[in-house]
């Protein structure tokens, strides 16, 4: 049975005193960790801290990006060690706010995946249509093509320490979300590409719905097949509303 993961992506919010803030708000729920793999991403300047506040907690942290090299003269980029040394166990990569801001390709995604794959960081590869694409009635085109070009390698080994997000481009920060049915249909449909690398490795990979997330959707969510937890924006920005979310597993 595949563990669901609820994963929060703060974005670019989180100064130092909001961070503890918020992480204190989680932590003071003592069964958070019981049903699911929670998650938090805070910005890269908040990580050190917010690694000392969760030590030996049962919440993971993640990063919201890093970089395809493992060092070197990259100004202005973060490797996986450095993720590593702050205690990082997580790592977001190709999320559409990168995609579409960045100009970042699905190559890039790979190489950025197998790295962190390599150093013993689990990726949490998104992958999701614009409006445009949708209403185009070409939403399994994109997704087939996102899923082949940032999973292009992966061995059966590799994939299963992976973890997908599919986030509709248009439901992120709109207000707007996939209907349950809708977000089933896209999940299983990709759950049938990674079958394509290995069946038997495909029905273990955890796949995430991200894409206005709350805690008044999320249990209908939840309650699909091949949807295996949540990458929450906006509301993981609330401790309230993010361990409601937790809950609605």
């Amino acid at each position: 049975m595949r563990r669901k993961v609820i994963a929060g992506n703060w974005k670019m919010n989180g100064t130092l005193p909001e961070t503890e803030k918020l992480l204190s708000g989680l932590l003071a729920d003592k069964s958070i960790g019981d049903t699911a793999t929670v998650v938090v991403c805070p910005p890269f300047t908040s990580l050190l801290q917010a690694s000392k506040i969760l030590h030996g907690s049962r919440i993971a942290l993640g990063a919201q990006d890093m970089s395809a090299h493992e060092k070197g003269a990259y100004t202005g980029e973060v490797s996986a060690a450095m993720l590593l040394t702050v205690g990082a166990h997580f790592v977001i990569l190709g999320h559409s706010e990168r995609r579409q801001y960045h100009a970042e390709p699905s190559a890039l995604v790979n190489a950025k995946a197998k790295l962190a794959l390599k150093l013993g960081l689990t990726p949490i590869v998104c992958i999701g249509e614009t409006l445009a694409e949708r209403e185009a009635g070409q939403t399994e085109a994109v997704l087939g093509t996102q899923v082949e070009e940032s999973l292009f390698g992966f061995t059966a080994e590799e994939l299963g320490r992976a973890v997908i997000a599919y986030e509709p481009v248009w439901a992120i920060g709109t207000g707007r979300v996939a209907s349950p049915e809708m977000a089933e249909e896209a999940h299983a449909y990709v759950r049938r590409l990674l079958k394509k690398i290995d069946p038997a490795t495909a029905d273990r990979v955890s796949i995430l719905y991200g894409g206005s997330v709350k805690a008044d959707n999320a249990k209908a969510l939840l309650r699909q097949t091949d949807i295996d937890g949540a990458l929450v924006g906006g509301a993981s920005l609330s401790a309230e509303e993010f361990l409601n979310i937790v809950h609605s597993v």
